[in-house]
């Protein structure tokens, strides 16, 4: 094809392109354009100078080599999108600015969290670090309890776990209950703040102790920690809960502790207990002092239900007054005993009254037994009889503990058992009304069974275990009569398993 033809062609194409007809009625689809075709440089090649007149072949092959030079441009090319290089920059820029990085570490040196990091080896907020869990904690304690979702009050549950003053002197599930109503205070610097009406953490600021910090949160026995974690350390922190944690003079930094929550009446007059002044403007975490004593409240009579509702369903106390009931729930104190304990033997004087709240008991009687020792030769010895058990809403102990009496039965525990218990020196300190009520209605037990019922039973048991001896030897001898021995065949085989074609059940091995 002539050049001039191949030019004519080329433009008469990109006309068309470009002269893009009307658009058609609705009915019919609009022409959709390309957009790999940049139109401008269409365009421009398209008014490319041409001859006028009559073309010489030089100004024809001119033209064309200009529009076969420009016909690649009015492709619009990609983006090619090179990967992103961020840790080289920053590397490039740490080595930049050198000063900037070293200004950088020092800052970090007064940084606590990176501390505890490196101390727990992982921080315990997650994720998030730690400066963002705090500013996440205090804006949850600027609401008000009452305002705060499910979510806010498991985050503050979770912050409250790592204060180990409060892990090691709490339960997990009391721990979770004081976190529903705690607050914050804003203290700013120089100010005093007297922990005599609750137990605080500092979350910002610095604080110095004025007086000894005694952090010594409750008094009872089921609340006293069994083990000190060490999962969080602060400055003030003491391995002795009971004694003064921090000396007067003491700086105070962000997760230390102070206050009490077992307020007494010497506390409450005393306004120089466990005091601190600010250092700095302090963003303190407080557990009230009030919150605290009713939960203890609420606590104390949902246990004294569950405690009266035991020994109201045991059977001696089922007619007994509530009032006479309450009189016992006062006294009780819970004990755990593990399976095959010995709690009581006979002939001792048992020194409680115990009311199974679960598990079982093993209740044996002791009786005189001969053994054979030679022919014609026996001798007595002391031997238990299993008569029975105590399950879960019985009792046992009553008339032992206050008639001061021997305990006639051997009490084992069957399983581990969790009994309340009533030590005997709080049963006589009882009013006179309460002791004769229970004299009257508790029974001795296993008291209905006589002496002759437990020879019986052990006759009977050691007439079995003679019939099971003498059916054994019986069996034993029939068998080695013929020169059959248990375990062995007539024929002495080295298989290792029977073959697979000798398995026929017409086949005697």
């Amino acid at each position: 094809m002539p050049v001039s033809s191949l030019s004519s062609a080329i433009l008469s194409h990109m006309k068309a392109i470009n002269n893009v007809p009307p658009p058609l009625p609705r009915k019919v689809p609009a022409l959709k354009l390309p957009k790999h075709i940049d139109y401008g440089q269409l365009d421009a090649l398209f008014h490319v100078n041409r001859p006028q007149g009559s073309p010489s072949f030089l100004s024809i092959l001119t033209a064309h080599n200009e529009i076969i030079k420009n016909y690649s441009k009015i492709f619009r090319q990609r983006k090619i999108r090179l990967p992103r290089l961020s840790q080289q920059k920053e590397q490039r820029k740490l080595s930049e600015y050198p000063e900037e990085s070293q200004r950088q570490q020092s800052e970090d040196a007064h940084n606590i969290a990176i501390y505890i990091q490196q101390l727990l080896g992982g921080h315990p907020c997650g994720p998030k670090n730690f400066e963002e869990k705090v500013e996440e904690l205090l804006e949850i304690l600027k609401k008000l309890p009452i305002h705060r979702t499910l979510h806010e009050h498991k985050t503050v549950w979770k912050m409250l776990k790592t204060v180990p003053d409060l892990t090691s002197q709490l339960t997990d599930d009391h721990l979770r209950i004081l976190s529903k109503n705690v607050i914050s205070e804003t203290w700013i610097k120089g100010s005093t703040v007297l922990g005599n009406d609750g137990f605080y953490v500092i979350l910002k600021g610095l604080a110095r102790a004025q007086t000894q910090l005694y952090k010594n949160l409750i008094e009872e026995e089921g609340f006293s920690a069994t083990c000190i974690p060490q999962s969080f350390h602060s400055s003030a922190y003491s391995e002795d809960l009971q004694q003064p944690a921090a000396r007067s003079g003491t700086l105070l930094r962000p997760w230390s502790t102070f206050g009490t929550l077992d307020v007494t009446a010497q506390i409450q007059s005393d306004r120089t207990v466990s005091s601190v002044v600010t250092e700095e403007d302090c963003e303190l975490l407080k557990i009230s002092a009030d919150n605290y004593a009713k939960f203890k409240s609420e606590k104390t009579k949902f246990e004294n239900k569950q405690i009266m509702k035991l020994i109201r369903g045991c059977p001696y106390y089922e007619e007994w007054p509530t009032v006479s009931i309450h009189e016992l729930v006062l006294r009780v104190k819970w004990k755990k005993f593990p399976r095959g304990h010995v709690i009581v033997e006979s002939g001792n004087i048992i020194p409680f009254v115990a009311y199974i709240n679960s598990g079982h008991c093993n209740i044996y009687r002791n009786v005189v037994g001969l053994v054979k020792l030679q022919p014609k030769r026996a001798k007595k010895v002391q031997k238990l009889v299993y008569m029975g058990q105590l399950h879960r809403q019985e009792s046992f102990g009553e008339l032992s503990a206050l008639l001061r009496q021997p305990f006639t039965c051997t009490v084992v525990a069957g399983d581990e058992v969790e009994a309340a218990i009533i030590q005997g020196k709080d049963l006589r300190e009882l009013d006179p009304v309460t002791q004769k009520l229970m004299l009257q209605t508790a029974k001795p037990t296993f008291g209905h069974i006589t002496d002759e019922d437990v020879r019986y039973k052990y006759l009977q048991k050691e007439l079995r275990k003679e019939w099971k001896s003498f059916k054994d030897k019986m069996v034993r001898d029939s068998l080695h009569y013929n020169g059959i021995v248990p375990g062995f065949g007539k024929w002495d085989h080295h298989w290792t398993s029977i073959p697979r074609n000798l398995k026929d059940t017409l086949v005697t091995y």
